[in-house]
């Protein structure tokens, strides 16, 4: 098992993972901005007043995305989101993480500041390059985004999901600790993105490896979800991959973990989301491994199945959630099905199943998210892929679509094609995390 120590672990990947980065070409780190047509000045006057026409809907999609071949930066992408535009759906633009540390990090989740002014994305591996792990763009002109900077939580690695705070900044997900194992932290970053403090003081020693997410402020209530120890998806740890079966209850203005929910097996609980307005302050949370949705009873203690994936496909992989505001609806991700799961939660009890969006065997579709006014729902084709290093390799087709979302349907925009194989010059990328404005 790794140390803690960031100093011990660093200088253990430097031995054991020279070769591996060498295979990647973390040397040849490139500090250009990726190559893609650029539009005339006629065409961008025409694109802004296109822009401005029609209703309040975001009209612009934010991609993070990293280089397949891990030489070329990882970057933002800047898609066109106007239902109304010729160029729905086109690169716009992209803006390179800069060097050093700018190859590598394997781009994972994102999260837009409550001003919608700074969006965070994290680097899933970046601790394996010794590089910084929390990355934040100015993007108040979305057109044009700008780096701003990034960051190191000392005691924490391996970052996942972001929350945006009310006072503008962030709490983000770190599912390990320095040395990649458990246990791991909630950071949290002001609005000045400056690191206040890695929460909690005294982490549980019991598997606590924080991925998914959630918070009801009115409720004084915040949840996160146990997912994996990170340091055994690598081959320098021998033995299967260690998964986690637990949910933690948080005090939220305190920072504080008030109690565990357990499943009795490790069933890979990647994601969590509290039913929005529900008076039980219940929450939802989905086996990867198991092939079932539960429910949590954050109060009670409790959590138990109240739907069976494996009726849909077996081995699928439940994945990443989300909600409409009024809880009504909740959307699943089935990485290795291929599919987009939508229930009707009426009765958070007995969740039904609306509609199952097939993307195809091969589509691999993880990061899901709800515009603010739920008439679409973006996915991206792309969980992991640790190449060399590691043990998971699901790579997805790296496709990023859209669907249109009524209240008992879910379908393609066949107007909306995006391929991040093809879509730039510096070859095929992998899309993740999204975000609009």
């Amino acid at each position: 098992m790794f140390k803690p120590n960031r100093k011990a672990f660093l200088k253990l990947m430097t031995l054991l993972f020279a070769g591996g980065l060498v295979c990647f070409g973390a040397v040849n780190i490139y500090s250009r901005r990726a190559e893609i047509p650029e539009t005339n000045q006629q065409e961008k006057q025409v694109e802004e007043s296109e822009s401005d026409r029609g209703n309040d809907a975001e009209k612009y999609l934010f991609v993070w995305a990293g280089d397949q071949a891990r030489t070329n930066p990882d970057f933002l992408a800047v898609i066109n989101f106007n239902e109304h535009s010729r160029n729905y759906g086109k690169v716009i633009t992209t803006v390179p993480v800069p060097a050093p540390g700018a190859a590598g990090n394997e781009p994972h989740h994102v999260g837009l500041s409550r001003d919608g002014r700074v969006l965070a994305c994290g680097g899933l591996l970046s601790v394996l390059r010794a590089q910084n792990e929390i990355f934040f763009f100015d993007v108040s002109n979305p057109r044009t985004p700008r780096f701003i900077s990034s960051a190191d939580p000392p005691m924490s690695a391996i970052t996942d999901e972001f929350y945006p705070l009310s006072n503008g900044g962030f709490l983000v997900t770190m599912m390990g600790g320095a040395g990649g194992a458990h246990p791991g932290r909630v950071v949290e970053f002001n609005r000045d993105l400056q690191l206040v403090s890695e929460h909690p003081q005294m982490p549980p020693m019991d598997g606590f490896n924080p991925h998914g997410i959630s918070v009801r402020p009115e409720l004084n209530l915040m949840v996160t979800s146990d997912f994996i120890c990170p340091s055994t998806t690598l081959h320098v740890m021998p033995g299967d991959l260690d998964l986690r079966g637990s949910v933690r209850v948080w005090n939220f203005r305190e920072r504080k973990i008030l109690r565990t929910i357990a499943l009795p097996n490790p069933a890979g609980t990647i994601d969590v989301k509290l039913i929005p307005d529900d008076n039980r302050a219940r929450a939802y949370t989905a086996g990867m491994i198991d092939d079932k949705l539960y429910l949590v009873d954050t109060r009670r203690g409790t959590m138990r199945a109240v739907f069976d994936f494996s009726t849909i496909a077996q081995g699928g992989w439940p994945q990443l959630m989300r909600m409409t505001s009024d809880g009504k609806r909740l959307f699943i991700s089935m990485n290795t099905a291929g599919k987009i799961v939508m229930f009707d939660t009426t009765n958070p009890e007995r969740p039904r199943v609306l509609k199952i969006l097939d993307l195809g065997a091969a589509s691999g579709p993880h990061y899901i998210a709800l515009t603010e006014d739920e008439k679409r729902l973006v996915i991206s084709d792309y969980f992991l892929n640790e190449d060399e290093l590691g043990k998971v390799h699901a790579e997805g087709d790296h496709v990023v679509h859209v669907a249109k979302v009524t209240n008992r349907d879910l379908v393609l925009d066949p107007r909306f094609q995006l391929n991040f194989n093809t879509a730039f010059s510096t070859g095929p990328a992998r899309p993740h995390g999204l975000a609009f404005k």
